[in-house]
């Protein structure tokens, strides 16, 4: 199963409004999780079963609780039981299908 999700603070005290710093903490819990991750620009997604990565996401929230008073999570499941690293099969059958276009 795949979870992509984005937690983001309320508030930040960075003059330019950057969250970096505190988004990087919920990021290292995910990262020291052990679980397959990626992360890119707006999502966090990771890969595992209900019960690896509820608790993963609700720490990575945990953590970026700790330094502001209110938390936005986003998050989006692709519940497919059973596959191996969907994570990567996904975006290799779709440029396989791409370069059938070309």
């Amino acid at each position: 199963m795949l979870f992509a999700f984005s937690i983001a603070p309320a508030t930040s005290d960075q003059p330019d409004g950057s969250m970096a710093h505190i988004v990087a903490r919920a990021v290292k819990v995910v990262n020291d999780s052990g679980l397959p991750t990626e992360t890119n620009s707006m999502f966090t997604i990771v890969e595992g079963e209900w019960d690896q990565v509820m608790p993963v996401i609700k720490r990575a929230c945990d953590a970026v609780a700790e330094v502001s008073p209110r938390v936005s999570l986003v998050l989006k499941a692709d519940l497919r039981p059973g596959q191996v690293d969907a994570m990567h099969g996904k975006v290799e059958r779709l440029n396989a299908e791409l370069a059938q276009h070309e």
